[in-house]
Order: C-alpha cells, then structure tokens, then sequence
C-alpha cells in the first residue's frame, strides 16, 4: 500500500479533523511523506478542510 492511500485511511477512520502531525504520529510515517501525500490528495478533492490547518475525508 501506497502512502498516500495509508495517510487517506488515517482521515476516513478519524472521527475528528486532524493536522499534518496528528496523522504522522497515528500512522507512524514520517511527517514530511504525510505532507507530500497530503498535497496530492488536497490537489485530487480526496481531503477537505473545515477549519485552518486540518484536514478530513471528502464525504
């Protein structure tokens, strides 16, 4: 499995928005692969912010 889609299951099983270091520090992948990963799947709609700084799944 790709980072990308192991940083995007961290955001679908959270109940809660998370940040950058939130998701590195639940998926233990290092904090700058989770903001590459995390900048492809805001550029592809897949996470989405509802407040500054943290992210979620799209619905």
């Amino acid at each position: 499995m790709d980072i990308k889609q192991q940083v995007l299951e961290v955001f679908q099983q959270s109940a809660e928005a998370l940040n950058a270091g939130k998701v590195a520090e639940i998926s233990g992948i290092d904090r700058k692969e989770v903001d590459k990963a995390m900048a492809e799947l805001k550029k592809e709609g897949a996470i989405v912010s509802p407040k500054r700084c943290y992210w979620t799944a799209a619905k």
